[in-house]
């Protein structure tokens, strides 16, 4: 779980241009080389529709993060946790 944490925004990672294709892939579940690849063709194709299109991309991932933010790691965290320490201490009164 301390990894998730510390993880560095998708535009500031050193492996991505604004992290739109890792972004879309993180969301819908699938490697992000799908959508790099025909980037990458469209781009020897039309220069400026590929960019249109990557900036488009971009526009509808950040206003998808803004208005639809994923829950804190360490909310989750905590509502796991709370069950495991009651069901600790039953068990501890059945013991006794």
């Amino acid at each position: 779980m301390e990894a998730q944490e510390n993880q560095v925004a998708l535009p500031l990672r050193s492996h991505t241009i604004l992290g739109v294709c890792e972004a879309i892939g993180e969301d819908f579940g699938f490697n992000p080389i799908f959508l790099r690849i025909p980037l990458a063709i469209s781009v020897i194709w039309n220069l400026p529709i590929a960019f249109a299109t990557y900036f488009g991309l971009g526009l509808m991932v950040l206003a998808s993060r803004l208005l639809f933010p994923k829950p804190k790691a360490s909310t989750a965290r905590r509502n796991i946790a709370e069950p495991a320490g009651a069901n600790l201490q039953s068990d501890l009164a059945k013991a006794a």
